[in-house]
């Protein structure tokens, strides 16, 4: 990485410059919810993993991808769009569940068991995309679980509370990676009875990365996207939101009115104070987004051959729409 980018004159407009540099290099912005709230505001599409997979495809007229999220979403950008410059803002931006699957371990798993059909959460690297049949996502993860032919054993990774989520709504039997994600496994279910008893008239929403315990006590579990169109649509007023924090920015940008309760909420430890923040995401900053832009660097590569492999079960994802 090169040296200046460690530097950046305080008194620059970041916003202007950032606007400034976009324009010159035909750049796009996409931002996950989970971004902090300037990025969100600055980037030109803003959604979850499946959204901002298609944003990517379809992002024809710009030269240059900037990608506020995690290294796995940048990744998946330079999959389904190769021809375009992928910039991320913290090369070190990365995923606690990608890391827990590596390609290798996945590899030997499916040898184990080759007759069973490998579907993969989209939070795991361009090499473990490529040892699987299907990618999903929290939000289509039900319709590509449905699509597998029934009678073929299934193989699901890497976030086992999803898994056993999708086993408990479909029916459908899995083997399960072990992984979790590290914000949503620190929920506490005490916690949250302790909010429902103190707001009875709040909903509690949840993502089903969330673990059962914790489901059990929500009135409404959906992925990232569909938890902000609940509170949208819904004729509540309070809700406690148990997902990352970024995600209430957006909330409170498309629900103004209605109150909004992160988890944890009151009664936090020292050693738990932010954590319903993810730290990879909140790596991103103004000032990374402007060197990005400048620098055109850090990029996102990978071998041709790991590509090519890792775009096919995207694109069977895609396909079911």
């Amino acid at each position: 990485m090169p040296a200046t980018r460690s530097a950046v004159d305080p008194s620059l407009d970041l916003f202007a410059e950032i606007a400034r540099l976009k324009r010159e290099r035909k750049a796009v912005i996409l931002a996950h919810y989970y971004q902090d709230p300037d990025i969100q505001d600055i980037a030109d599409h803003l959604g979850d993993s499946l959204e901002l997979a298609k944003r990517a495809r379809d992002a024809k007229d710009a030269d240059v991808i900037l990608f506020c999220g995690v290294h796995f979403m940048a990744e998946t950008a330079k999959i389904v769009n190769p021809g375009k410059t992928v910039v991320i803002p913290d090369l070190e931006a990365g995923c606690s569940l990608a890391e827990q699957c590596p390609a290798d371990q996945l590899r030997a798993w499916k040898q184990r068991h080759p007759e069973h059909y490998v579907v993969m959460y989209i939070n795991c690297s361009a090499a473990t995309k490529a040892e699987s049949d299907i990618i999903c996502t929290s939000s289509n993860a039900e319709r590509v679980i449905r699509a597998v032919p029934e009678g073929r054993p299934i193989l699901f990774g890497p976030d086992k509370n999803l898994g056993a989520f999708l086993i408990k709504k479909i029916g459908r039997k899995m083997d399960l990676w072990p992984g979790a994600c590290m914000v949503h496994e620190t929920f506490s279910s005490q916690k949250i009875a302790a909010l429902k008893a103190k707001h009875p008239d709040a909903k509690f929403i949840a993502h089903p990365e969330c673990e059962d315990h914790v489901l059990q006590l929500a009135d409404f579990v959906g992925s990232t996207s569909k938890l902000l169109e609940f509170v949208q649509k819904d004729a509540g007023r309070k809700y406690i939101v148990g997902t990352e924090t970024g995600i209430l920015h957006t909330m409170h940008k498309a629900a103004p009115d209605k109150q909004l309760i992160p988890v944890p909420y009151e009664d936090r430890t020292a050693a738990c104070q932010g954590c319903n923040a993810c730290p990879h995401m909140k790596k991103n900053t103004l000032e990374k987004i402007y060197l990005a832009l400048r620098d055109l660097q850090p990029r996102i590569e990978m071998a041709e051959d790991v590509r090519r492999r890792a775009l096919v079960p995207l694109e069977r994802m895609l396909a079911l729409g």
